[in-house]
């Protein structure tokens, strides 16, 4: 028969107690005694390659490691514990060179979610002593720009935010409405810092309701980026005076801005005027047509007084021609071959005729056509004279 090793020996001594004289009985101890041993061994493989894969999920690197990784059924959370190796050294921002650990504070981060439950990143999170004795914080660069969340998840904040309302985006990641609100205004301010507004010199201008009520917001976008530059309160010409003091702040400058869009507000025509000097002034087509289109409905307005055949046409005069009915198409159709005697037809030929002038793109031909136009409109008094020279 074979001799017991010295661990068999050691290992039968501990289990079997002084029963040495049994040699099969020491050997079955022996056994199991290293079937544990290996079965511990697999089981700490196991827990390291799932924390490895928690590493390569979670996008981390040295010196930082998943260390532990709890799943709460009841709760439906997940924790994942991140720690960093002993003896790292950590960058600081702004001073050269890596600095020793001074102590840790753990942080609780919300991540995106782990299927349907909510995970949790418990890090430990070094702050290091610099030459100078001072303490900083050294944290990770998948830590978020606010309190409390990953990088990860406030992207998917941020994306979710461009197409829906923040409440929306709220009840889907299960945060307050705060929150979202927060993740969102801490990256504006961001953008905002570092916005170069030095290469702008064409801009488009426009007002929008944003509650209830006259509330409204002047935008103003870079025509050439497609991009927000600017928001502020109100719709006056103190918003573009606004817009004026905003560029110097951006590495920007008034005089730097040759062409502004606007709509036919006189007082974004005044503002445009006294704060942007070297700005030329376009109408954007939209809001002209819009003014036609106002006129051709005062026109219908004040000639269905003594031709009730108007009445219920506005908004077959309104619409584009091809988003009507075939019904109301065919009424329109009927009024338009009308147009020497009824001057609401008239108005609306003059009106698709200034969008037709609108879309080509030859700045000559435009100009030219538009001297025209002006020239047959006023002769044919076709529109009403208040709508064709003022706003309201």
């Amino acid at each position: 028969m074979a001799s017991q090793g010295p661990g068999c020996t050691s290992a039968a001594r501990k289990l079997g107690g002084s029963r040495l004289d049994r040699p099969e009985q020491a050997a079955r101890i022996c056994g199991r005694w290293a079937e544990a041993d290996a079965a511990a061994g697999v089981c700490r493989i196991g827990v390291i390659m799932h924390n490895q894969l928690f590493e390569s999920a979670l996008g981390i690197g040295q010196p930082w490691s998943v260390r532990e990784v709890d799943f709460d059924p009841t709760g439906k959370t997940l924790t994942i514990r991140i720690d960093f190796a002993a003896g790292t050294r950590f960058p600081a921002a702004g001073v050269e060179g890596v600095h020793p650990v001074h102590d840790t504070q753990t942080k609780r981060l919300r991540h995106l979610n782990f299927f349907q439950h909510e995970c949790f990143l418990e890090v430990r999170i070094p702050r290091v002593k610099l030459p100078d004795g001072r303490v900083v914080q050294a944290a990770p660069d998948w830590i978020g720009k606010l309190a409390g969340f990953t990088l990860l998840f406030e992207a998917l904040v941020l994306a979710m935010a461009q197409q829906m309302t923040f409440a929306a985006v709220a009840k889907l990641v299960d945060e307050s409405w705060h929150r979202v609100h927060a993740i969102c205004s801490r990256y504006v301010d961001l953008a905002l810092a570092e916005a170069d507004l030095s290469t702008v010199t064409a801009v488009a201008i426009d007002e929008t309701s944003c509650r209830r009520g006259h509330n409204y917001l002047t935008i103003a976008a870079d025509t050439e980026a497609r991009k927000v530059v600017f928001v502020t309160e109100g719709k006056d010409a103190k918003t573009i005076a606004h817009f004026a003091e905003h560029l110097p702040e951006h590495k920007g400058a008034p005089e730097q801005i040759s062409s502004v869009s606007i709509d036919m507000s006189s007082a974004f025509i005044k503002g445009v005027t006294e704060h942007l000097p070297n700005a030329r002034i376009t109408f954007d087509k939209f809001h002209v047509v819009a003014h036609a289109s106002a006129a051709v409905d005062q026109t219908r307005r004040l000639e269905q007084r003594t031709d009730p055949s108007l009445k219920g046409l506005r908004w077959t005069l309104l619409k584009d021609r091809h988003r009507l009915s075939a019904e109301s198409r065919a009424d329109l159709d009927a009024l338009i071959a009308q147009a020497t005697s009824k001057r609401t037809a008239r108005a609306w030929l003059y009106r698709e005729h200034l969008r037709e002038i609108l879309d080509r793109k030859q700045i000559n031909v435009v100009s030219a056509m538009l001297k025209q136009w002006c020239t047959n409109v006023l002769r044919s008094k076709s529109l009403p004279s208040r709508r064709r020279g003022s706003r309201r």
